[in-house]
């Protein structure tokens, strides 16, 4: 009985967090602006505007996963072989800027990238070719990659903190290469810090409209800007509904294929 009454605000919060505004989606995707039955919410995602946002969403958040799993695993084995107080700093640095806002991060990036930015200021200062970057899926791109980023960092790092450093040394002592360690050692045994970390940039990747909204200078509509304008610029609730159902699809379908390989939850790191 006391256990029971420990999980009512658990219970609370998953009923008016979760459940509730997912029946909200549901019922309104389902229905028209008369509250009459229709599945044309969800399959408008089949119209060529949304498909190719759809697409385009769907790409960029790839390759965005892509780069933040090249970057963070090299980056997570620096991490794992440093002293404890390099380490922690280092640790430090990537998680400084998700301390703070994430539209400020956002905006930041588009002082450094715009035509008359930072960048381009000190590339002319150089003499050197500007760099027009700014309202492109590169610019983008960018934009992902740095607010999330620390997402794939993290998850990776845990996992390869767990593995023991006995069984590398006994690796080297039977004579294994870095190479021969990396491949058939360490790379194994932190797929499930990596599944995790694909997760936890893939999803957000893919459903973000902040990002392309000001990287993108509006010219640029990813599934998630068209959700957005649905809800708060043409008031089309049933509409913008009946896409988020479709994005719930690939969210459930590409966590429940990362959920295979990381089946312990060991590369969690909350």
């Amino acid at each position: 009985m006391y256990r029971k009454l420990l999980a009512t605000p658990y219970l609370f919060w998953v009923l008016c967090g979760t459940i509730i505004p997912l029946g909200m989606i549901m019922y309104y995707g389902f229905t028209d602006r008369t509250g009459n039955f229709t599945v044309s919410n969800v399959l408008a995602i089949f119209q060529p505007v949304h498909a190719q946002a759809l697409g385009l969403a769907l790409l960029l958040a790839l390759i965005s996963t892509v780069i933040c799993l090249l970057l963070a695993f090299p980056l997570a084995l620096i991490l794992k072989g440093s002293s404890w107080g390099r380490k922690g700093f280092i640790v430090f640095i990537f998680i400084l800027p998700m301390w703070m806002n994430f539209l400020l991060r956002t905006m930041a990036w588009q002082v450094i990238l715009e035509k008359g930015g930072i960048f381009n200021t000190l590339m002319t200062t150089l003499h050197l070719p500007t760099l027009d970057i700014i309202n492109t899926p590169a610019a983008i791109v960018l934009g992902m990659v740095y607010d999330f980023l620390p997402f794939m960092v993290l998850p990776i790092y845990n996992t390869l903190m767990k593995i023991d450093d006995n069984i590398i040394e006994a690796a080297y002592d039977l004579g294994a290469t870095k190479g021969k360690v990396l491949k058939d050692i360490l790379l194994p045994l932190s797929v499930p810090g990596i599944a995790s970390g694909i997760t936890m940039v893939f999803v957000p990747s893919l459903t973000t409209f902040v990002i392309s909204n000001i990287l993108g200078g509006g010219k640029i509509y990813l599934i998630g800007n068209i959700i957005e304008q649905e809800f708060t610029t043409s008031a089309n609730w049933n509409l913008g509904s009946g896409l988020s159902l479709i994005m719930m699809v690939f969210i459930v379908i590409s966590m429940g294929a990362m959920s295979r390989l990381d089946k312990s939850g060991e590369g969690n790191f909350i």
